[in-house]
């Protein structure tokens, strides 16, 4: 029999679900190509010889970022070029599917544009998909907007928006 007085056994201890652990943000290395690859292909739908993942980030080491999980695997990343004097451009940016929706893309945006401040730019651009409605809310966030339609700017041929931001 228990005393009232007496204190009530302690439940079983059950781990907290907290969120998830922020990306780490890095820049990219040769061994990311295989993991960026796939993130592209599914999350693009295009497919790049390798070897141009070596080249870019040569350019402009620190215009790519690649954002890795607690394994520094990377789950997203964000290929940013300097074609026109005072202006970068969002070349390739993808999460992992299983990675949408959890801050990654928006800390690999936010990272960028800081970056793209520091450097001097004035204005970043990008394309992105006529049916990525999600991407397009997403960069509209971040104050893009649409400038110029892109007639069969994809492989497969579908058209593309050409955003750009000032900063």
């Amino acid at each position: 029999m228990r005393c009232i007085a007496e204190p009530a056994a302690a439940p079983p201890a059950v781990p907290a679900e907290g969120p998830a652990p922020p990306p780490l943000l890095r820049g990219f290395r040769p061994t990311d190509v295989p993991a960026i690859g796939a993130i592209v292909a599914e999350a693009l739908r295009e497919h790049y010889d390798p070897s141009l993942y070596l080249s870019l980030s040569s350019e402009w080491p620190s215009g790519f970022l690649v954002a890795a999980d607690e394994r520094d695997a990377p789950i997203g990343f964000l290929l940013g070029v300097s074609q026109v004097a005072g202006e970068a451009r969002v070349l390739m940016f993808a999460v992992d599917r299983g990675s949408r929706g959890t801050g990654v893309g928006t800390r690999l945006m936010e990272t960028f544009l800081e970056r793209c401040r520091h450097r001097g730019f004035r204005r970043v651009t990008l394309e992105v998909r006529v049916s990525n409605a999600t991407a397009i809310r997403f960069y509209s966030r971040f104050r893009y907007s649409v400038t110029d339609l892109l007639r069969a700017y994809y492989s497969d041929g579908e058209n593309g928006y050409h955003m750009a931001r000032e900063l």
